[in-house]
């Protein structure tokens, strides 16, 4: 029974797939002037925008305050759920013509399929936002054959979260900006006691390390051939898998899989003295009604795998790109509304660590308000070299196919099923069937 349940689903994403790629064959820009006439009828308008942060949680109140200005063009929220399923979700709906005016690309594999699709709209033609000179030189990183295919909203950040008060006890310092995985491994060590993990690792920020390598060392290599095998990634994962196994500092990868261990929760309620995550987190940190703590926060970046390491890129830079649907009805009215989202209309989001990139909006507006209330929560220093810093950065743009392989290997060898060598192997061998 599972196994056909298991077949069904696959036939079902396979289907959906082919069904979102077959899109791309009409223009991607075919919905532009089909609403043109719509949008001067005088009639009230009415967008649907999908996202992935819960409503309550900022969107929401962002909503309404457009609604409240803007009574001719209203917009609804729709939650969908970052994973596998709810993209799924988000793709049919863009590719069957249900209610998806605007939605968020969470990483640039999954806008490169919607593009491909041709449902995510080319922006060229849209002279009237600069989005290099709002955003700065990192939003670049989003385009796509030179093009843009949304705005990238806000400032991404994946670092390192600190039990401070955990560390003043072990007697450790907070991590200098350039430590690396061996470093952590001897934190986790050190910090690893009865009923607290030394280290955690949101899902988002697994495999923060070895694409930041990628990154700095190109995901083929002189040759043309693949570069997953390479050294770095065998030490890191190496370290990893002897920090479940062998020190017991984090959890085994089966069991915080099968459990689905929320990590967060655990780190908030001292269950881990440190937490690999993003700027996410400060949606449940800053929430003392519901995730109550006591101690002090602070925050070290993701370690590079060995200190002679060139070209580590960090995973910050701008992310949650918001991008109008090529077959909307209403193209202007969207575009209107990702103008006014992008430039400060998100700001009720920042209490939840999402922080507008625009150079619109006020730094020092949008900190305040992710700090309100809990300034004595975190460590100030590390907050304003780490989650305030700038470091190099990039976007993975790999094949999400290539990606879902590689996770299928990895996941293989922190179960015990193979070895790093096989591992490494595997990963190259499958990689090298989408390199063109």
């Amino acid at each position: 029974m599972k196994r056909r349940n298991w077949l069904k689903a696959a036939l079902i994403t396979t289907l959906a797939a082919s069904m979102l790629s077959a899109c791309g064959s009409a223009n991607s820009n075919e919905g532009a002037n089909a609403g043109s006439a719509n949008e001067n009828s005088g009639e009230t308008i009415n967008l649907t925008f999908w996202g992935a942060v819960p409503a309550e949680a900022g969107p929401q109140e962002v909503i309404d305050s457009w609604n409240k200005e803007n009574p001719d063009i209203q917009v609804e929220y729709f939650r969908y759920v970052n994973d596998d399923p709810g993209n799924l979700k988000l793709d049919t709906a863009l590719m069957t013509g249900q209610d998806a005016d605007l939605f968020i690309n969470y990483t640039i594999n999954r806008l490169q399929k919607r593009v491909d699709a041709g449902v995510a709209s080319d922006l060229s033609s849209r002279t009237d936002y600069n989005i290099d000179e709002k955003m700065g030189v990192d939003a670049a990183q989003w385009k796509i054959g030179d093009k843009y295919y949304g705005i990238p909203t806000k400032k991404n950040m994946l670092f390192v979260w600190l039990n401070k008060n955990m560390l003043d006890e072990a007697g450790l310092p907070i991590p200098p900006v350039d430590w690396t995985w061996d470093d952590l491994r001897e934190y986790a060590k050190a910090l690893t006691k009865a009923n607290v993990y030394g280290l955690m690792q949101h899902d988002a920020a697994f495999t923060a390390a070895i694409d930041g390598t990628i990154a700095g060392l190109g995901v083929t290599t002189p040759e043309g051939t693949s570069n997953f095998n390479n050294d770095l990634w065998q030490k890191q994962l190496q370290i990893v898998h002897d920090m479940m196994f062998v020190d017991k500092s984090t959890p085994e990868y089966g069991e915080q899989v099968t459990s689905k261990m929320p990590v967060d929760t655990m780190f908030l309620k001292s269950e881990a003295a440190m937490l690999a995550a993003g700027e996410f987190i400060f949606r449940n940190a800053n929430n003392l009604k519901e995730f109550p703590h006591d101690f002090k926060i602070a925050f070290a970046t993701i370690p590079k795998v060995s200190a002679d390491q060139k070209d580590y890129k960090y995973a910050s830079g701008l992310g949650d790109m918001l991008s109008v649907n090529a077959k909307s009805k209403h193209q202007d009215a969207a575009w209107k509304f990702a103008k006014w989202y992008a430039d400060g209309g998100m700001l009720p989001m920042a209490s939840g660590g999402r922080l507008p990139s625009s150079k619109s909006v006020d730094n020092k507006q949008a900190m305040d308000l992710l700090l309100k209330g809990v300034e004595d929560k975190y460590d100030t220093e590390s907050m304003n070299s780490v989650v305030f810093g700038e470091f190099p950065s990039f976007q993975l743009n790999v094949r999400q196919q290539a990606l879902d392989a590689r996770k299928e290997e990895y996941e293989k060898y922190f179960l015990n099923e193979q070895d790093i060598d096989t591992t490494l192997k595997n990963m190259a061998k499958r990689h090298q069937e989408y390199i063109k």
